[in-house]
């Protein structure tokens, strides 16, 4: 007996396989913190304060401070003087003081001394008058009083000065009313407002 199998080829269509979908994670952006805070700085612009005034009052006068320079002639001598509008007249350090006469009229002989070298400068003029001098310790002291010009900043004034020992004292001049007035107006907070300069004697 004879047997005969029969192979059949069986053709199949490709299946399209759906491929399974994909989640993907969900990333959160990512968040800086808050900047810390160090230190923190303020600058504020400040208004430049004014230069002080020069000069004041209805005459315009200019603004001198209590301590200024000075310069006395006939010498031409620059002396620190000491502003004190208490004083009525200018004084001055003299030393070598004689007083002399001359054709019936009464002279002054003395030294000024310069401030910077110490040297000695004669002077004679003629005597206005003596004043009294009342000390709280010793005896009253007369002093001489002669003219003298004054020059302070711009302005040049003759005017009486009394001649007397200022060893003691800080300033060799001080200067009063009888060259303030109606010339400077004196602010004791100041110092040095006026230029040091040296006349030609």
């Amino acid at each position: 007996m004879l047997l005969v199998t029969a192979c059949s080829q069986l053709q199949t269509e490709p299946v399209e396989v759906a491929a399974p979908a994909v989640q993907c994670p969900v990333v959160e952006a990512p968040t800086c913190p808050e900047p810390e805070v160090v230190e923190k700085v303020v600058i504020k612009t400040v208004p430049a304060e004014p230069p002080p005034a020069t000069t004041a009052g209805k005459l315009n006068l200019p603004i001198i401070g209590a301590v200024e320079w000075a310069s006395v002639e006939p010498t031409g001598l620059a002396m620190e003087a000491r502003i004190d509008t208490g004083a009525d007249t200018t004084s001055i350090h003299a030393e070598d003081i004689q007083l002399i006469e001359k054709d019936g009229k009464r002279y002054v002989q003395f030294n000024l001394l310069d401030p910077d070298s110490g040297e000695k400068f004669p002077v004679e003029q003629r005597l206005r008058r003596r004043v009294l001098i009342k000390q709280t310790e010793g005896p009253d002291d007369r002093r001489y009083v002669v003219k003298l010009w004054i020059t302070l900043g711009d302005a040049r004034s003759r005017v009486d000065v009394t001649l007397s020992d200022r060893e003691i004292f800080e300033y060799p001049l001080l200067i009063g009313r009888n060259v303030l007035t109606d010339t400077a107006i004196v602010d004791v907070s100041r110092h040095h407002t006026l230029p040091k300069q040296r006349l030609a004697p």
